[in-house]
């Protein structure tokens, strides 16, 4: 029996990276930048009022015995003003917020700070050189890098970008994962299942749990127990894909025959991997690109377990992601806990926070079944149990692994 890190070793090992390819900044969102993005100008471009007011020059407006200043207004400059103008001595030039300043003007006078008369303004309150002003390449100067290489791109690096001019940039795109389910007792959920039969319900779960990680995802569904069309779709999406995961093929008669049917694809290893659930998997590398491949277990539970473990991590990877894993943290136990012996244990249950201490608390769920895939939908983590462990008491501390928060 092969344990949890070797198989995450052997996983891992064959994380490829898509190439990166060069996007609208539209679609770079939760991308990682693949790029150093340097900005060709300075932002702001040209020195413009931070506020609706007046342009002066800082020394016209420094009063006598702190007596108010009166200057003549000589022109307005509104924001997206492409008119060049020119600042006199001892006058004023009323301005947006955002407009050009003229030229010798080093300070905005803030209306507040005015009567706010439009042929000659009285100032109230004097300020200093470059007050209210922003500054040309204050923010970004031209040759700064804007967005760095390696960076997750958000709301904010989308913004810098298009601040800079750029419309698109180099990403590292998402990994195409690829949702097969195996199984003659499957039906879509648009049928309605016979005598022996059960909804496709992995194909489903599996595809939103790749694109909770970032990939993008096909999810083919089911595909028909005849191992010559199986291993036609197969191929097929062995071309399209950077993953394949193949749910329902893993034990006994019908895990023989999705070998079978794929061996001159290449090797896909079934062995027995110490954890529970999920115990019974298989992982290799298909197809002329040696493309990672899965066999999860039928049994919906354990084989989002198993994505969580296995195939999280390496979409992960090849998002660029430096830490592939979920947060980890130390929980006290609020009722008793049982874990095989011999095998790690990822097991479903609720983390709470102690309103006294704020400390982590764990409410474990439905521990007794893997297929009881209801407890899952609760639950918004795992309790990871070392393998020589096999019970945890009430008040004990067990790491436990954070899962997507629920709305």
């Amino acid at each position: 029996m092969r344990s949890v890190d070797e198989q995450l070793t052997r996983v891992l090992g064959a994380a490829v990276r898509p190439s990166p390819v060069r996007v609208a900044i539209s679609e770079a969102q939760g991308l990682l930048c693949a790029e150093e993005v340097v900005a060709e100008r300075a932002l702001p471009g040209f020195d413009q009022a931070a506020v609706d007011g007046y342009a002066v020059r800082s020394v016209d407006v420094q009063p006598a015995n702190d007596s108010p200043v009166s200057l003549p207004v000589v022109g307005e400059i509104p924001a997206g003003s492409r008119q060049p103008r020119r600042l006199q001595p001892g006058q004023a030039v009323r301005v947006a917020t955002g407009a050009p300043l003229p030229t010798l003007a080093d300070a905005v006078v803030p209306l507040g700070y005015t009567d706010g008369h439009p042929a000659k303004v009285t100032v109230n309150m004097s300020v200093p050189s470059a007050a209210f002003v922003r500054r040309t390449g204050e923010d970004v100067q031209t040759g700064d890098v804007a967005v760095r290489s390696g960076t997750t791109i958000g709301s904010a690096q989308v913004g810098l970008l298009a601040a800079v001019g750029r419309d698109k940039v180099l990403v590292h795109p998402k990994p195409r994962v690829s949702i097969i389910c195996v199984g003659d007792e499957l039906v879509d959920i648009d049928r309605t299942p016979g005598p022996g039969q059960v909804y496709d319900v992995n194909s489903y779960a599996l595809a939103a749990a790749a694109r909770d990680a970032g990939a993008e995802v096909s999810r083919v569904g089911i595909v028909p127990g005849d191992p010559r069309r199986l291993r036609e779709i197969v191929e097929g999406r062995l071309l399209l894909s950077e993953i394949v995961v193949i749910a329902g093929g893993v034990g006994g008669t019908s895990g023989d025959e999705v070998r079978a049917a794929l061996a001159d694809l290449g090797d896909l290893d079934t062995t027995r991997v110490a954890m529970h659930p999920g115990s019974a998997q298989g992982f290799g590398r298909l197809g002329p690109d040696a493309v990672p491949t899965f066999l999860l277990p039928s049994n919906p539970m354990s084989a989002l377990v198993v994505f969580e473990v296995f195939v999280r991590p390496l979409i992960r990877t090849a998002l660029g992601k430096a830490n592939p894993y979920r947060r980890m943290v130390a929980a006290r136990l609020l009722s008793p806990l049982t874990s095989t012996k011999g095998r790690r244990g990822f097991l479903r249950g609720q983390l709470l926070r102690d309103s006294n201490n704020d400390d982590f608390l764990l409410q474990p769920l439905g521990t007794s079944g893997s297929h009881l895939l209801a407890s899952l939908a609760e639950a918004n983590c795992l309790a990871v149990v070392d393998e020589d462990v096999t019970d945890v008491g009430v008040g004990e501390e067990i790491q436990v692994c954070f899962l997507a928060q629920r709305g």
